[in-house]
């Protein structure tokens, strides 16, 4: 792609948690471009712990991340000088992981003479479907993740209303939890998804947490619980025992988000009737599960809602969000003068005058 004095060009850094990555992404008079999107993934450091040891992931953003950078940069044809600001997540995450990714981009945005921007990862994943899909707002964004269970109006860049969050453990962490229990490899998301698809979905009646209730917040510890005291009630387990306890938990996790999310539709019916085109955006490693997709993809065409998903590879943690992010920022006007005073946040919540609840991303909370 040739250079245009109208084209912007933003290298993202993403360092948040397990995964080592940078993107540069552009955005012409035309559309936006991907140019790169390298992702170097920690899985096999960590599965050995059954989850993300901190320290671990730190030392591997260390020694990898120079030369992801390098990669995306030579994938994309582009010299940094090319490059008008560098972006890069600054929370929430593992902080450890933060302050690798967020010195590095000081570091190239200092030598280059370029801006930072300091990008809130929640935040890329919001505004990911304005990348891939040319979203218009206002549109509803559920993020489901090993961190993050939110449902979030998005109502323009840095314009964000949680209208749901998890008073307990994230989804993710519930999927990676009960895979630990059962003795599925990590990560527990995909382990319980393949594990499932030879089960009896019908066999054990767990809890939907939450269905039912006013109350939009989600809840899966109660879940979670139903899980191991099903599998202790008739140890030691068979793999059909296995199959069946993670179809019931992948359906209960299904059928409760469903629910919720149901409430969430309604509300933004009631509050935005003019929109003609409502969307429901869904990102976060667990939007990848069929049977959970399925069933919101159901609950928007009988709601008269677009569901939209994006890839995969962009539903995860990657830096073409983050890249994107500061794209979205700098054409808005949002640049921080004072970014490279940033310091690394390991809460960071989108919504910054919701009330404090376990999941908000707030400090003392878990984001």
């Amino acid at each position: 792609m040739e250079r245009n004095d109208a084209m912007i060009r933003i290298l993202g850094i993403e360092t948040s948690c397990d995964e080592t990555a940078a993107s540069v992404v552009a955005l012409g008079e035309d559309a936006p471009h991907i140019l790169s999107n390298v992702v170097l993934s920690q899985i096999e450091d960590h599965a050995a712990f059954g989850g993300v040891v901190p320290e671990i992931a730190a030392r591997a953003h260390v020694e990898a991340l120079d030369g992801i950078v390098e990669a995306a940069l030579a994938d994309a044809g582009t010299k940094l000088s090319d490059i008008d600001a560098i972006a890069a997540t600054a929370g929430p995450g593992l902080v450890g992981g933060l302050i690798v990714g967020l010195m590095t981009a000081k570091a190239i945005a200092a030598a280059a003479g370029k801006p930072l921007i300091a990008v809130n990862h929640l935040e890329g994943h919001a505004l990911t479907a304005r990348l891939t899909d040319g979203l218009s707002f206002p549109y509803l964004l559920l993020l489901v993740s090993g961190g993050h269970t939110q449902i979030l109006l998005v109502r323009g860049v840095g314009d964000y209303q949680r209208w749901a969050t998890t008073i307990d453990d994230a989804l993710g962490e519930a999927f990676d939890k009960t895979a630990k229990m059962l003795g599925l490899p990590y990560p527990g998301g995909p382990s319980v998804e393949r594990t499932a698809a030879a089960g009896d979905a019908t066999r054990f009646a767990f809890p939907r947490p939450m269905k039912g209730e006013a109350r939009p917040d989600f809840s899966f510890s109660g879940l979670k619980t139903a899980v191991r005291q099903a599998a202790t009630a008739i140890a030691p387990l068979s793999d059909r025992d296995v199959a069946d306890i993670c179809a019931s938990f992948q359906t209960a996790v299904s059928d409760a988000l469903g629910d919720r999310v149901a409430r969430a539709l309604a509300r933004f019916r009631e509050e935005y009737p003019a929109v003609d085109a409502p969307a429901l955006v869904v990102a976060g490693g667990v939007a990848a599960n069929k049977t959970i997709r399925a069933t919101l993809e159901t609950l928007c065409t009988d709601n008269g809602f677009a569901f939209v998903a994006p890839p995969h590879a962009l539903c995860t943690d990657n830096a073409a969000m983050i890249a994107w992010a500061g794209i979205e920022r700098m054409r808005a006007g949002l640049l921080d003068p004072d970014a490279m005073d940033f310091v690394p946040r390991s809460r960071w919540p989108l919504d910054s005058v919701s009330v404090p609840v376990v999941g908000s991303g707030r400090r003392g909370a878990k984001a």
